[in-house]
């Protein structure tokens, strides 16, 4: 028996040190540094320590999706102020244990799971994962997922109130504009379905999008039904994983990716990864640029360069770039413990 519903909110209990995963009982908890992501304790990067919550999780990733095509993935809170929350969902696997006396359960609870078409989709759709990758609560697969929502969409490459280094209201304004262009052109979230069902993927688009159009002019939606957009001749379709390139099969879960086309490109679960880094892109958050999949940390420092000290993007007109190529703030080509600029030799 397989249920899926609206992702719970679960916080961590309070209090609980963020102890560092490389160090472990070595590091007695993160303690911030002034403007590295990095503990001050062991010296590993905050995403080591994954700090936060499922809260935190959850009202970052809404204010990601909100303003853009993706923006019916998440929903308003109730005297938030406009403030939107990711709707993520949780499959919850509950399998009977037979027994001699009365019947028992075994539940796995996964912390994520596609929005996909059916339940039975999902199912197999996680079976295809590695076992390690697989996000069920209170395993390495969860733990994983959320080092790569801290490492693949970094909060301070969306919200200018999270960076420390933004110093003019020009660049301000810069990240601002930034972030706009991306959520209108380039991010989505992957859609889980079988070969040759992007037609019934185009069709609830355009529903989505006249929705949209129609709220925004203020009118009532009504909800009619489209035309049905598979045809016969999709039945008898080789499909090809435009990741490996290699043949999949009709009667398996793939991913599609709106931006590149529902009937152009598909990819089997596990080829659905950064063009970069080659890590799976995490909860399916894409970013399409050049014709290619990437996470969101590898398209912003496409775009922008990257502070190699405080891992920002760099708004700044004049910026320093070392000879291996790596890019700074002026004021942060320095050694972190004693500020010494790096082309000066210093005791550290």
């Amino acid at each position: 028996m397989c249920f899926l519903s609206q992702m719970s909110v679960r916080s961590t209990p309070a209090g609980r040190p963020a102890r560092c995963l490389i160090c472990k009982d070595k590091c007695l908890g993160l303690q911030e540094h002034s403007w590295r992501k990095a503990c001050t304790v062991c010296g590993c990067n905050t995403v080591d320590h994954v700090p936060g919550t499922d809260a935190d999780d959850d009202q970052r990733m809404g204010r990601l999706l909100a303003d853009s095509p993706c923006a019916h993935l998440t929903a308003k809170v109730k005297g938030g102020g406009g403030l939107r929350m990711y709707k993520r969902n949780r499959m919850i696997v509950t399998n009977p244990v037979v027994s001699r006396k009365d019947p028992t359960f075994n539940t796995t609870t996964y912390d994520w799971a596609p929005a996909s078409l059916s339940q039975k989709l999902a199912m197999r759709y996680m079976e295809l994962l590695p076992k390690n990758q697989r996000p069920v609560s209170g395993t390495e697969g969860a733990l994983r997922r959320r080092r790569q929502l801290l490492s693949q969409l970094p909060v301070y490459d969306l919200d200018p109130m999270k960076c420390q280094s933004l110093g003019s209201e020009d660049e301000i304004s810069s990240m601002l504009l930034f972030v706009q262009h991306y959520k209108r052109e380039v991010l989505g979230v992957g859609e889980v379905g079988l070969p040759g069902e992007g037609g019934a993927l185009i069709q609830a688009a355009n529903q989505r999008a006249a929705k949209d159009a129609q709220e925004l002019a203020g009118d009532s939606w009504d909800e009619h039904p489209g035309t049905n957009n598979n045809t016969a001749s999709d039945a008898d379709k080789q499909y090809m994983c435009s990741g490996c390139h290699g043949v999949i099969s009709s009667e398996i879960p793939v991913v599609f990716a709106e931006r590149a086309g529902y009937k152009e490109a598909i990819w089997h679960p596990t080829c659905f990864v950064c063009w970069q880094c080659k890590e799976g892109l995490v909860d399916l958050v894409y970013f399409w640029s050049n014709q290619k999949l990437l996470c969101g940390r590898h398209y912003c420092q496409s775009i922008r360069p990257r502070c190699s000290g405080c891992d920002e993007l760099i708004f700044t007109a004049s910026f320093h770039t070392a000879s291996d190529g790596q890019t700074w703030h002026p004021h942060h080509y320095c050694c972190w413990r004693c500020g010494q600029n790096l082309d000066t030799p210093c005791q550290h």
